[in-house]
Parts: structure tokens; sequence; C-alpha cells
């Protein structure tokens, strides 16, 4: 009786997608298998193709200008830019992002070890979000669809939390009706309101990073394989009390999970 292994095919470095599909039809033109069995592995074949295909897809990141929310309390709204950011995957949009127009930033930075923005105070309201369709957070809670206001917090240093994410910056989610206020909260608001948002003892948090390297084009989303993240970047305006501002690059991570989730 003929045994084959995957140590036999060709490609055999490239074990997913099309390599593994290569590797069927090679199986089926060099061996004398039966026709059912012939049948099942050219289905295989079709199979393992179309996955390298819509894998291939991935998301993609489109910068429009539109209206905030409805949803949105008028106070909320009137603080957001008409520049979105829509994020479209292999099912259709993912999500579109509204950023405020000049984000608050302290009078004085105050540099902490793992924090990418420091200048931004804890619940400070950051944007807006809109989910077409139920997603899934950073750490694998189910958000329903809708839209919700986005604040900054920071991560816990305690041993629940190590190791969630390289940096300790996190936005949360507040369902839009339940936050009517740009003014900045307290740490322990934000998270309460987040947990309603939930419906769960834990607040949906999403893990934001500072990307500090030169971008082509922006908005744009980068897979990052090691972690399997996909990562939407964008630009955000800082405002100082006096007036001053600047630009920084968010990195948002909208598909992925914490690796103890």
């Amino acid at each position: 009786m003929f045994r084959c292994k995957w140590e036999d095919l060709p490609a055999r470095s490239s074990l997913t997608g099309e390599g593994r599909a290569r590797g069927l039809v090679f199986l089926a033109r060099n061996q004398p298998w039966k026709p059912w069995v012939l049948a099942i592995l050219l289905l295989l074949t079709s199979i393992f193709v179309g996955g390298t295909d819509v894998l291939a897809q991935g998301y993609q990141a489109q910068a429009i200008r539109a209206m905030p929310p409805e949803e949105l309390h008028p106070a909320v709204g009137e603080v957001m830019s008409e520049e979105t950011v829509r994020v479209v995957g292999p099912a259709g949009v993912l999500c579109e992002i509204w950023i405020r127009k000049g984000i608050p930033e302290r009078a004085q930075e105050q540099k902490e070890l793992g924090v990418s923005f420091s200048q931004i105070v804890e619940g400070t309201l950051v944007g807006a979000v809109r989910f077409p369709a139920g997603v899934v957070d950073f750490r694998r809670g189910r958000v329903r669809a809708g839209v919700y206001t986005l604040r900054y917090a920071l991560n816990p240093v305690d041993g629940n939390h190590q190791g969630v994410a390289p940096q300790r910056d996190f936005l949360l989610l507040a369902q839009a009706q339940a936050d009517t206020n740009p003014a900045n909260i307290t740490r322990d608001e934000l998270v309460t309101l987040s947990r309603k948002a939930l419906g769960s003892t834990h607040p949906s948090v999403w893990s934001l990073g500072a990307e500090l390297g030169p971008i082509a084009k922006l908005p744009v989303v980068q897979h990052r394989e090691e972690e399997d993240h996909w990562v939407v970047l964008f630009p955000a305006h800082l405002q100082a009390g006096n007036g001053a501002g600047r630009s920084v690059v968010f990195a948002l991570v909208v598909v992925g999970y914490a690796p103890e989730s």
C-alpha cells in the first residue's frame, strides 16, 4: 500500500494555503488514487486556495468624511472631527472611527514606564466608534453593534494585568447614550461606564500603541504576524491648554486578542 508523508510534497516549507494546495495537486497527479479519493483531494484544494484568497484580502483602512453619529450626545458630537477612519475586512465594514478635533494634552508631560501617551490624562474623551455588527474586543469581550465613545485609560500595574500588551495604553468603550459630556471623567467612572457597555464585570478594552516610524500614507492597517493582530494606524491631534498642538499616530488593535485572554 502506498503511504505518503507531508515530507514527500513539494514546497514543504509552506504547509498552509496555496503551498498545501499545490501539494494536494501534486499528490492527485502522481498517485493512482481511487476516483472518490481524488474527488476529496480536489475539494480540499479548492478550500485551501479559497482560504488563501480570503486571508490575502485582510483588512484595509479608508479615510472618509462623515458627520459624527446621531447617537452621540450633541455635546460629544460637537467635539468630533468629520475626518473618519473606516476599517473594512473580508465580511465588510468592521468599524468607523471618529477622532476628537483636539485631544486635551497635559500642560506638562509625565513620563511613565510602558506608557506611550503619557501626555493624555486617564478618562479623556478621544473619539467615537460605530460597529455595524457585533465584534470581539482585546480581552475577547463580546461587543454589540452600535455607537460607543472612546476614552483613554491605562492598564493597572498588578499581577492580574501583567503581559496583557507591550504598553499600558488602552481605549475603553462606553455606550453613546450613557456618555453625554466631553469633559474628563475619573478612571473609576470610566471603568463603570465601560462595564455597563459590555454587560460584564470587565470593561471593554482596546489596545492602543504609538507608531513612531515614518508612515507613507495614513490611515493604514498593518498585520502584526507574531501576535496575529490587525492594527489600524491613523493621525490624531493633541491640543494643549495654551492653544499649541501637535500630531501623533495612534496604533489601535481592531482584530486580535491579549495573550492570556
